[in-house]
């Protein structure tokens, strides 16, 4: 056996080791990897309380440095093992996996630039992996689907709600005035953002009666508003496809995930599984 085909082995092994679950040595390296993330972001979190950061603040310096030095090994493993580094890298978990090591380096020059490295908390997302769980990497699939389908009408309703909400708080603001909180349209529009999605913060109230109805109204309005997007991407769950008896057997090729049992081929480029 040559070097190329040792070589070529190696990568096959270890791309089977971090990209898939379903062998012994696939599963406790993702049960390692998710402890760590875990550890980590438990780190970050202590590291933000300043009596423990007082105390305690170089060992978990020295925690945090060495849970990145591991995960960008890690990081540059999966780029290594894949036939197409780019295609993984530009991936939703390729880009996870950058953004969850640069704040620790960008933190040499920029402080407090490492309380970024909480968004290694979405890295937990790989756990439906371990678990066995792949049915719900599919139905994930479907609601990204149907979002993406569905983004027209969302960004429609969207336009027509922040119309709306300019015309109410202009009217608010012709009814009320600065004498009652309403010192600008800007400001009269923020209320009617807020009481539109029935946050309701009162820092700002109407006090004349027509005033209050119109509030009364825009409280109604919310209930019914709220309740459109998810009418418009259930729709679009409800025709969608649904995948069955996925397992975890990534793709060497585009890093695809979630094959059928049988799958011989990748769905998404084709290569041989």
């Amino acid at each position: 056996m040559n070097s190329n085909s040792r070589m070529s082995e190696l990568r096959d092994r270890v791309h089977e080791v971090i990209f898939e679950a379903d062998t012994f040595w696939g599963k406790t390296f993702d049960v390692v990897l998710l402890i760590a993330i875990v550890l980590s972001v438990v780190a970050v979190m202590l590291e933000s309380v300043t009596e423990i950061r007082v105390e305690h603040g170089k060992a978990l310096f020295i925690a945090e440095w060495i849970f990145t030095i591991l995960f960008t090994l890690e990081y540059m493993a999966r780029l290594w093992s894949v036939n197409k580094p780019i295609k993984y890298a530009t991936s939703f978990f390729g880009v996870i996996d950058l953004l969850s090591i640069l704040p620790a380096y960008l933190a040499l020059v920029i402080s407090g630039a490492q309380a970024f490295l909480i968004i290694r908390s979405i890295r937990l997302l790989r756990v439906f992996r371990v678990l066995k769980m792949v049915r719900f990497l599919g139905e994930a699939s479907e609601l990204s689907k149907a979002l993406k389908a569905s983004r027209i009408k969302i960004l429609v309703f969207v336009g027509v709600v922040f119309i709306l909400v300019v015309i109410l708080g202009t009217l608010m603001y012709m009814i009320e005035g600065s004498r009652n909180g309403f010192t600008s349209i800007p400001k009269s529009i923020y209320w009617a953002v807020v009481t539109l999605t029935t946050v309701g913060y009162g820092d700002i109230a109407p006090q004349t009666p027509l005033g209050q109805g119109l509030a009364t109204f825009i409280m109604i309005l919310g209930y019914g508003i709220i309740a459109v997007p998810t009418g418009i991407v259930t729709a679009e769950m409800s025709s969608a496809q649904k995948k069955v008896h996925m397992n975890t057997q990534a793709c060497t090729h585009c890093s695809a995930e979630g094959h059928r049992d049988s799958a011989k081929y990748c769905y998404n480029c084709g290569e041989v599984l």
